[in-house]
């Protein structure tokens, strides 16, 4: 346990200084962005795929993301009740019972692990999380059963800019 938390730790090391580096390449930029809402707050669009860090100055830090697919799409408000660098995954019943051949866990870490590097999980009393993926090519489609889903440099991005208790608006 102890060599696959090494390699865990140096995962996530090789990730985040290949991001802070800038040899990761990460989809987010700084733009325009009127809004009612407080800085600090986390704005998903669900049509527009996206992800908005609002930030002073009628601006914000957009993300692209991948949403849920047709029927696992929700709105509301909610909040970020932890945060977790490659955490493990332990699949929902109705993905179960989607894909009966999944493990009970997958590690942290495991390329079959759908959190990738980090993951911010949403209260509320859903199984929804944002987090990042280990395929890049879902994101900006709806792909997920209602997990905002991000590049894992994006993710690591967006970890070290929000806290728990960030308040997160998820619009249709």
């Amino acid at each position: 346990m102890t060599s696959f938390r090494t390699a865990c730790a140096a995962a996530i090391f090789a990730i985040a200084t290949a991001w802070s580096s800038g040899q990761a390449t990460a989809a987010s930029a700084v733009v325009p962005f009127a809004s009612e809402f407080a800085p600090g707050t986390i704005l998903v669009r669900t049509e527009e795929r996206a992800l908005y860090l609002v930030m002073e100055n009628g601006l914000a830090r957009r993300y692209v993301v991948g949403v849920g697919a047709t029927g696992w799409q929700w709105a509301g408000t909610t909040a970020i009740d932890g945060k977790f660098i490659a955490p493990n995954w332990m699949p929902p019943p109705e993905i179960r019972r989607e894909q009966p051949g999944l493990p009970t866990i997958i590690a942290g870490g495991s390329p079959a692990n759908p959190m990738g590097a980090a993951a911010m999980t949403l209260s509320g009393g859903g199984n929804y999380a944002i987090h990042g993926t280990n395929v890049p090519g879902s994101i900006g489609g709806f792909v997920s059963h209602g997990c905002i889903r991000m590049l894992n440099e994006d993710v690591l991005d967006l970890f070290a800019r929000v806290v728990v208790g960030t308040v997160v608006v998820v619009l249709p």
